[in-house]
């Protein structure tokens, strides 16, 4: 059990990964490659909050959750808003991979290259729970990963703004025409990324640490996530970033740390090849 919680706390930040693809997906039409990067940034800005300032928790992810959406604003106006009602649809793609360089080379200059060590909250001493030991930290990042994603996933489902961004994402001249304001969406839609990014600075870099370089590897298991669950899904997304964080550890467990990510693309590619649109994928069919 103790390898389920392990796979389970490092599924949510998988998670969290997805989620962010799946918030701007959904409304602007855009993946925007450097989102794990804006997570990266939240766990330097939680850092600087925590230890640089000494700021209490609440501050602290206040601080995080306002400066990673303010970035994730300058991000949209610069790297997508110029490219947007273009016919080629690969600009976009490429400026959110230049925003991903630019931020780990940001990160890199202004907190340095050695990983940086961000406190815990939460007492750090192992809980036993269901058969198996967990620190605390690991379950509030597991719990409140839960409810942001089924609370997106509710609010893309069952509330005005979320069905409009379904409307904008399938067909954003439609959707317009029908009188949805499509660039305010996006905009939204890139803080909104950006301020749950931020405001989990604190836990995911208290089990990850803050690293330049962090940014990598969350980005590419975040997007086997979101295949897995299926693009545009919001559950789906959180599912397959659970699912890919126990795969993770199972496979470090029982063959060999030097094979789990040799596992989770083994895992991805049999998904694409029996499902190609994820296992949640057929929930983006919806009529504008």
């Amino acid at each position: 059990m103790t390898t389920v919680w392990a796979g389970l706390a490092t599924g949510a930040i998988y998670s969290l990964i997805a989620i962010g693809y799946n918030v701007v997906l959904l409304a602007s039409g855009t993946f925007n490659f450097a989102h794990a990067q804006l997570l990266m940034v939240g766990t330097f800005l939680a850092y600087t909050g925590a230890v640089t300032f000494e700021l209490p928790v609440v501050p602290t992810v206040l601080l995080a959750t306002a400066g990673v959406a303010a970035i994730a604003l300058l991000e949209e106006r610069v790297a997508i808003r110029p490219l947007l009602g273009r016919t080629d649809s690969h600009g976009t793609l490429i400026t959110t991979v230049g925003a991903a360089t630019i931020l780990d080379g940001l990160a890199a200059a202004i907190w340095g290259r050695q990983p940086l060590t961000v406190p815990s909250v939460l007492p750090d001493h192992p809980l036993t729970l269901l058969g198996g030991t967990v620190r605390p930290i690991d379950l509030a990042l597991i719990g409140f990963t839960l409810v942001v994603g089924v609370g997106v996933h509710l609010w893309s489902r069952h509330t005005l703004t979320g069905l409009a961004s379904l409307a904008s994402a399938e067909d954003r001249q439609a959707a317009s025409a029908r009188g949805i304001n499509v660039r305010l969406l996006g905009v939204g839609a890139f803080a909104l990324a950006g301020a749950i990014a931020g405001a989990f600075g604190l836990l995911v870099g208290a089990r990850t640490y803050a690293a330049f370089d962090l940014g990598h590897s969350l980005a590419l298991f975040g997007f086997v996530a979101i295949a897995i669950g299926g693009s545009g899904s919001q559950l789906g997304g959180l599912i397959g970033g659970f699912a890919t964080g126990l795969v993770y550890a199972f496979a470090a467990r029982y063959i060999g740390a030097a094979y789990p990510q040799l596992v989770v693309f083994g895992v991805f590619l049999l998904i694409l090849f029996l499902r190609p649109r994820g296992l949640f994928g057929a929930a983006l069919e919806r009529r504008v």
